[in-house]
């Protein structure tokens, strides 16, 4: 089998992109936004901002996306703005230093979720072997089936939501406004804007995952209409459930407590009076579902774009080829599982969040560019026209900045001069593809 099939409706689109996106980040991130933000009502706006700075984000890759309905995200796009060079960049990069390690911090956070009942599985090393077989065992389901794995997604999207919801309604029991203002903010010597930004870019790995989908584009039914109702649609779903879990945990857990659990799991069900006797277990349930769910997105849709490039002649060949009895790009598949489970050694999670956030923004930023060379083009006639498009590429442009700066301030230097000297080695690797006679894989 040389071609891929169109097999993804409405529903799993949505299941999908809510199931990358809603992961590890409502658990691990709220801790770390928090400290950043040193306020839970600050927090709170930050996880709002986070949210609606991904609308003329959207606006963009819907337009773009139904432009080209193809596997292969920001490769194809800038392959198709006529810089060759920087989509190989580009793919190199989110292999490195974006997609591989998400796959790696879900994994490790949705087996540590479970530390509840198995202490030991908080840090230790069979932590990462139970990651590990988790990680092995979404693949073969992956290889197998794009249907499959489509729902799947469906059934673990719809098992991480409940418990989120229950804690929003929860939360509102026990609301008390003045537990939102206890904080340092008041007297630290950092501004609104610097304590604000720092926390908006702590909440980026929570909403990282909305572009995915268009790594498997030419997968997607009816890509025209499916697509920006898929984008636009989750992003809705996704801020009012983080806005409203951010509310629920800064009335239920102490601000001081809180923050001094960050780079581990928060539970706000250990402090709910009346069931204090199951939350624990409870909560380290549903986060080890959640987080199971995300790690089960990624590995769906992330191998798809070095199947792109490798199909167009530019990469490793062995990304390019479809299993002959299943009909999914499987070797990408299991490269990048493996490459994750040896990523599970590289660190710690905090180190591996700031590796993942600069990787992350820095991609986001050549993607909402290269609109503008896009609409030079004959063949670009999106179905879906985002409004005020030059003012919402500007604007995606401009959050990316900002949050460059954030990063620094919110995550360890080291994770994210990691992850651009690992970007830079992209560059020799580039110009040896490039010396080579260019011959796509045949369709």
């Amino acid at each position: 089998m040389s071609e891929i099939k169109r097999e993804l409706n409405l529903n799993y689109s949505l299941a999908i992109i809510i199931g990358t996106v809603i992961g590890s980040g409502v658990f691990i991130q709220l801790p770390i936004v928090q400290q950043a933000t040193e306020s839970p009502g600050l927090a709170i706006i930050a996880w709002m901002i986070g949210g609606l700075i991904w609308l003329p984000q959207l606006f963009i890759l819907a337009e773009m996306g139904t432009a080209y309905p193809q596997q292969g995200f920001g490769y194809l796009y800038l392959q198709k703005a006529g810089s060759p060079g920087l989509a190989f960049i580009y793919v190199w990069t989110v292999f490195w230093t974006s997609d591989t390690p998400s796959i790696t911090i879900i994994a490790i956070a949705a087996v540590a979720a479970l530390d509840v009942f198995f202490p030991v599985l908080s840090d230790s090393y069979l932590t990462k072997v139970i990651a590990a077989l988790i990680i092995m065992a979404l693949t073969w389901v992956h290889v197998r089936s794009v249907k499959q794995g489509g729902r799947l997604q469906a059934v673990l999207t719809v098992m991480k939501l409940s418990p989120l919801l229950l804690l929003c309604v929860l939360g509102f029991f026990f609301f008390d406004s003045t537990s939102l203002f206890i904080s340092s903010a008041l007297t630290s010597d950092k501004s609104i804007f610097v304590l604000l930004t720092a926390g908006v870019a702590a909440t980026v790995w929570s909403y990282a995952g909305f572009p995915n989908i268009l790594y498997m584009a030419g997968e997607i039914q009816n890509p025209s209409k499916t697509l920006p109702k898929a984008l636009l649609g989750s992003l809705v779903v996704v801020t009012i459930i983080y806005v409203l879990v951010a509310i629920a945990t800064s009335v239920l857990v102490p601000h001081d407590e809180l923050i001094a659990i960050s780079g581990g799991f928060a539970n706000p069900f250990k402090y709910l009076p009346w069931f204090a006797g199951i939350a624990a277990g409870f909560l380290a349930i549903a986060a080890f579902t959640s987080m199971v769910g995300a790690t089960n997105a990624c590995i769906m849709v992330q191998p798809r774009i070095e199947y792109a490039i490798a199909r167009d002649g530019l990469f490793f060949p062995v990304f390019g080829k479809l299993h002959p009895k299943y009909g999914t790009p499987a070797n990408s598949i299991i490269i990048q599982s493996v490459m994750a489970i040896v990523m599970m050694f590289m660190g710690g999670i905090e180190a591996l969040m700031g590796y993942f956030t600069l990787s992350y923004i820095l991609q986001n930023l050549v993607v909402y560019g290269s609109i503008f060379w896009l609409k030079k083009r004959e063949d670009y006639q999106p179905t879906f026209r985002s409004p005020a498009w030059r003012v919402m590429a500007v604007l995606s442009v401009i959050f990316q900045v900002l949050l460059l700066f954030g990063t620094f301030a919110a995550f360890p230097l080291d994770g994210v001069l990691a992850s651009l000297i690992l970007i830079l080695t992209g560059l020799p690797v580039y110009y040896y593809f490039k010396r080579k006679p260019i011959v796509p894989m045949e369709s």
